[in-house]
């Protein structure tokens, strides 16, 4: 497995060496740069070639939002998780809008920190399970104000690939990362390692010809794999 490459951008010292020194013990991982302010951070993430940038969104200065916009604006090849105090709606959409591809508070375990990294270092998107549900109630929101003649035609379009081109497994595995469970959590549930459904969702994916965990959410409502009326 390749080592992958993490820069901590954080305005507090004490912050980022304690996740530097908890990630650092993790297999896999290499803190290679850390940064106190967005602005720092475009520079050392040019600098370093992270593969994770783990952002702050406030700081003093440029904040976490525009140095996310920066970062993908100059092309850089890393994904960025934002890491933050705020369990907020309108922080989560700015983050994503802004090119992150994570998003977590800094009050879960810092196993999900890392099972965050690992989870966009391969190109997908990881969101906290319980911020993850705001994704499906916007949806569902949406498709809700959607005419129907409209999403008729949409789901004609859209549905062209079904359910069936899924295993048994790869059904249960697609229900749960729509329902915003992590891959430990999916683990824990079907007897399999993180690993493993690690692997299930890339070849959901593939087969589905999808490219992220949202698009995967809006295949399963999609497909009525998942109930709009829960």
């Amino acid at each position: 497995m390749n080592t992958i490459r993490v820069m901590l951008v954080d305005d507090h010292d004490i912050v980022r060496t304690g996740l530097k020194s908890f990630l650092e013990t993790q297999e896999g991982l290499q803190v290679v740069a850390e940064a106190s302010s967005g602005s720092e951070a475009i520079d050392k993430a040019q600098e370093v070639q992270p593969d994770v940038v783990v952002m702050d969104i406030t700081m003093p200065g440029m904040d976490g939002r525009e140095a996310t916009r920066r970062l993908k604006e100059l092309d850089q090849e890393c994904y960025i998780i934002a890491l933050t105090v705020h369990e907020d709606k309108q922080y989560l959409f700015e983050m994503l809008s802004a090119g992150a591809s994570g998003y977590i508070t800094k009050q879960v375990a810092a196993e999900e920190l890392v099972n965050a990294i690992r989870c966009v270092a391969l190109g997908n998107v990881y969101l906290q399970p319980a911020l993850a549900r705001w994704l499906l109630d916007d949806y569902r929101r949406l498709l809700n104000q959607t005419p129907p003649e409209a999403r008729q035609y949409r789901e004609r379009k859209e549905g062209e690939i079904g359910l069936e081109v899924l295993s048994k497994r790869e059904l249960q595995v697609l229900e749960a990362v729509a329902e915003g469970y992590t891959n430990n959590e999916i683990g824990e549930q079907l007897g399999i390692s993180p690993k493993t459904v690690a692997r299930h969702r890339e070849r959901i994916m593939h087969k589905l010809n999808l490219h992220s965990s949202t698009e995967l959410v809006k295949f399963a409502i999609r497909t009525g794999l998942i109930d709009l009326n829960d």
